[in-house]
């Protein structure tokens, strides 16, 4: 009996090394097959999936274009600044952080410390700094704050040319003028960059990398003049001192080729300033907000007087008057509605007025332009009738947008109400039509260029990359008749020589143009005493080259009128882009 159970140990001991033996080999098929599974089964999608856990992609920003004046000189261009940003958790007295850096920075200290105790593991301190700054705050050796290389875009003309280039925001997205209206053309096209980094984030430095470049945005030319840019803003900032008004505006075209060679406003803005611009601010709260719209482009008014150039070169078009045609009994005073002419209060309704009391006395058509007769004016737009006044106005380019490479253009507006008897006689003094100056350059300029309409630009041609400039194209159109064109040039300059716009003169030249002076409405609807004075002219008359219009808002009394307010500004832009363009004075008389 013993015996046999001393037999039986040794078999359980083979029966247990043997069911050992069999786990070690099932064990190790098992992980053979899994290794199968792994490196040869699932061998690429397993390495795919490390791949993508260490690769990296990050977009690779393109440089923005360039904004160059007529003569090459920078009017905006990107240079590389620092971003300065924190990581919150690893920042260990926030407090003492916030106040350290907060001078160095320019931002409240408070401001910082909100930040520094976010639960975010990023967040921005300030963005684009000076690279000098930058190296001053990661001196410090503060623990969580870092800094990254970001661009930003720079305006080295400043506020001059502010209301040309316009502005982007912090992310370089254009928000305003050119940089707006070509964001497309000067963003160019992002590009991207992919890297193997480790667990502690660094390159790997024979791992996997690919880099697609960005293709840089195209370069603006533009039809400015920087220095006779930098002239008319002077001018409007002097107007502003001499004459009290709220705000002034210029603009300078080129006769033949509708570019603007300047256009300027003041109050003016610091485009490098953008983040503490709103859009959606109220002039009658923030006087900043006149600075901020470009009311050259967006800015309507009734123009008064300059408007009666396209009343008399319509009626000289259509052969319904000469320039010695002559007027009998224009008096002072016009009552176009006898029933209505003057309210209980005394004020004219439905009668129109010379700016001055005169006799009743006999004119003709250059008199009646020469000394800016509303009555007489009336009196050869009735020669009209309404259709064909309107009709030329609308040819002249009022009342719709003149194409204009810049934001946000406003077409202006011809206001002719269902019923009204008297609108035709308005619109054709220069009310009942509101108008934007450009616009009111452009119809003079087409005078000037001998009765063909040119639309105004900013910008002559863009730059690629490669080098490969396209030009941009001219819309033109005629108007009048080159015979009309001249007659009116004569007519404009007999304005300055002897008129109401003798204060336009301009040594050297013989200039031309007309003065214009409206009431503005009030809320109640009625119009008030204050004004928006005007001159828009030309030179040389000679052979014109140059158009400049000038729009003074609300000036003092004194300096209510266009002669008074607008032409002596004109008188200072006009010579200085008659020089600049290196026009010859023209040859003494006699």
């Amino acid at each position: 009996m013993a015996a046999t159970k001393a037999a039986a140990k040794p078999d359980r001991s083979r029966v247990r090394v043997a069911a050992i033996g069999l786990g070690l080999v099932l064990a190790l098929l098992g992980l053979g097959f899994r290794l199968f599974q792994v490196q040869v089964v699932q061998a690429e999608e397993l390495a795919g999936q490390g791949l993508d856990q260490r690769l990296v992609t990050r977009d690779l920003a393109p440089q923005r274009g360039k904004i160059y004046d007529r003569n090459g000189e920078l009017l905006a261009m990107t240079v590389e600044a620092q971003s300065i940003w924190a990581n919150p958790d690893q920042v260990e007295e926030p407090l003492w952080v916030a106040q350290q850096i907060g001078g160095l920075l320019g931002v409240d200290s408070q401001e910082l410390l909100t930040r520094l105790e976010s639960d975010r593991d990023f967040v921005y301190l300030k963005r684009q700094v000076e690279p000098g700054v930058a190296e001053e705050i990661l001196g410090l050796g503060v623990r969580g704050i870092y800094t990254h290389p970001e661009a930003t875009r720079i305006y080295p003309a400043g506020s001059v040319a502010a209301h040309v280039t316009g502005f982007v925001d912090i992310d370089g997205n254009g928000q305003e003028g050119l940089e707006y209206i070509y964001d497309e053309s000067l963003r160019g096209v992002p590009g991207k960059a992919v890297f193997e980094r480790d667990l502690e984030g660094r390159i790997i430095p024979q791992g996997m990398t690919d880099i697609m470049p960005a293709v840089p945005g195209a370069d603006l030319n533009t039809t400015i003049d920087l220095p006779l840019q930098y002239q008319t803003q002077q001018a409007c900032l002097s107007a502003l001192e001499r004459t009290s008004a709220e705000s002034c505006w210029v603009v300078v075209l080129d006769v033949e080729t509708g570019g603007i060679l300047a256009m300027s406003g003041a109050p003016v803005f610091d485009p490098q300033m953008r983040q503490t611009l709103d859009a959606n601010c109220d002039p009658a709260e923030d006087p900043t907000c006149h600075a901020f719209k470009n009311f050259i482009v967006r800015g309507v008014y009734e123009p008064g007087s300059t408007q009666k150039l396209i009343t008399v070169a319509a009626a000289l078009e259509e052969g319904e008057v000469k320039t010695g045609t002559v007027f009998s009994q224009v008096a002072d005073i016009l009552e176009l509605r006898p029933d209505a002419c003057r309210s209980a209060d005394d004020e004219l309704f439905g009668c129109y007025q010379d700016f001055e009391e005169h006799e009743t006395a006999n004119m003709t058509v250059a008199e009646i332009f020469t000394r800016s007769s509303n009555v007489g004016t009336i009196l050869i737009a009735d020669t009209l009738g309404q259709d064909r006044l309107v009709s030329y106005i609308e040819r002249f380019g009022l009342g719709s947008q003149t194409g204009v490479d810049y934001s946000v253009e406003a077409p202006g507006m011809l206001n002719f109400e269902a019923g009204c008897e008297t609108c035709w006689a308005s619109a054709a003094i220069g009310y009942s039509v509101a108008a934007t100056p450009l616009q009111m350059a452009a119809a003079y300029a087409a005078i000037g260029n001998d009765g063909v309409w040119t639309a105004p630009h900013i910008v002559a041609s863009t730059t690629d990359v490669d080098g490969n400039e396209e030009v941009a194209g001219l819309e033109t159109r005629k108007v009048v008749s080159e015979e009309t064109a001249v007659l009116m040039q004569q007519l404009l300059a007999n304005v300055v020589d002897e008129g109401t716009g003798q204060a336009a003169t301009v040594e050297g030249y013989r200039v031309g143009g007309k003065t214009g002076t409206a009431n503005k409405l009030g809320e109640d609807g009625r119009y008030t005493e204050v004004t928006r004075a005007s001159f828009v002219g030309m030179a040389p008359m000679s052979d014109p080259k140059v158009v400049v219009a000038v729009l003074i808002d609300a000036p003092s009394y004194r300096y209510r009128t266009g002669g008074a307010a607008a032409a002596p500004v004109f008188a200072q832009v006009m010579e200085q882009a008659l020089h600049r363009l290196g026009v010859s004075p023209d040859a003494p008389v006699g």
